[in-house]
C-alpha cells in the first residue's frame, strides 16, 4: 500500500515543480519586458528632453523661418521642374490657386491698412488729401442743376472769373464745417500739451529748455541726482 501512495506522490510532486517552474519563467519573461519598457520609456524620455532643450536654445521665430526656407525650396524646386518642361512658372502657379483662395486673398489685400507711417511731409499730405476725398458724399442732385443752370461755365478754365460767380449752399458750407471740425479734434489727439506741474523745480528758462532739461533727466538722471542735490546743498566741491 506504501509503494502505491509513494508512485502517485512522485507524479504530483514532478507536476508541482514543473507549474512552479513554468510559473517562475513566466515572471522572468515579464520581469524582461517591463525592464525593456523602462528602458526604452527612459530613451524616449531623454531624447524628449534633448528635443525640448534644443527647442527653447532657437530663436523665438525659429518655426516661421523654416517654414518660410521649406517654401522657398519648394519653389525652386517647382521652378526647375517648369523650365525643364518648357512651361512659365507664373501662369502655372496662378493655374494652381482656387477661386476661392483668390477671393480670399482679395478680401485680405483690401482690409490692409496702406498707411505705413510717417515718411516725409509729401506722402502724409497725400494720404491726408485720399483719405478726406474719400470722406466727401457728393450731392449729384445739386450737380446736375448747377451743370443745368451754368453748362459749360461750370468747368472753370484759366480765362475764367471766378471772383463772385458762384456762392456755396448752406448745406455744402455745413458739411465742411463739420470735416473741418473732425480734422481738428483729430489733430489735437496727436499734438496735446502735457499739463503743467505746479509743485515740479522750475530749472528752465523757456519752454524749449524745459522740453531738453525733460529729457536729460530722463536718460541720464540717475547718474546726476548726486551732483544735483550737492549743488542744491551748496557742497559741492
Amino acid at each position: 500500500g506504501s509503494s502505491g501512495s509513494e508512485d502517485e506522490a512522485g507524479p504530483c510532486a514532478a507536476a508541482a515543480a514543473e507549474a512552479a517552474a513554468e510559473k517562475r519563467e513566466q515572471r522572468l519573461r515579464k520581469f524582461r519586458e517591463l525592464h525593456l519598457k523602462r528602458n526604452e520609456a527612459r530613451k524616449l524620455n531623454h531624447q524628449e528632453v534633448v528635443e525640448e532643450d534644443k527647442r527653447l536654445k532657437l530663436p523665438p521665430n525659429w518655426e516661421a523661418k523654416k517654414a518660410r526656407l521649406e517654401w522657398e525650396l519648394r519653389v525652386q524646386e517647382k521652378k526647375k521642374e517648369c523650365a525643364a518642361r518648357g512651361e512659365d512658372y507664373e501662369r502655372v502657379k496662378l493655374l494652381e490657386i482656387s477661386a476661392e483662395d483668390a477671393e480670399r486673398w482679395e478680401r485680405k489685400k483690401k482690409r490692409k491698412n496702406p498707411d505705413l507711417g510717417f515718411a516725409d511731409y509729401a506722402s502724409a499730405q497725400l494720404r491726408q488729401y485720399q483719405r478726406l476725398t474719400r470722406q466727401i458724399k457728393p450731392d449729384l442732385e445739386q450737380y446736375e442743376k448747377l451743370k443745368e443752370q451754368y453748362g459749360e461755365a461750370l468747368y472753370p478754365t484759366s480765362d475764367s472769373l471766378l471772383h463772385g460767380s458762384h456762392v456755396p449752399s448752406k448745406e455744402g458750407v455745413d458739411r465742411m464745417v463739420a470735416d473741418l471740425e473732425k480734422q481738428i479734434e483729430k489733430r489735437e489727439k496727436y499734438s496735446r500739451r502735457r499739463p503743467y506741474n505746479d509743485d515740479a523745480d522750475i530749472d528752465y528758462i523757456n519752454e524749449r529748455n524745459a522740453k531738453f532739461n525733460q529729457k536729460a533727466e530722463r536718460f541720464y538722471g540717475k547718474y546726476t541726482a548726486e551732483i544735483k542735490q550737492n549743488l542744491e546743498r551748496g557742497t559741492a566741491v
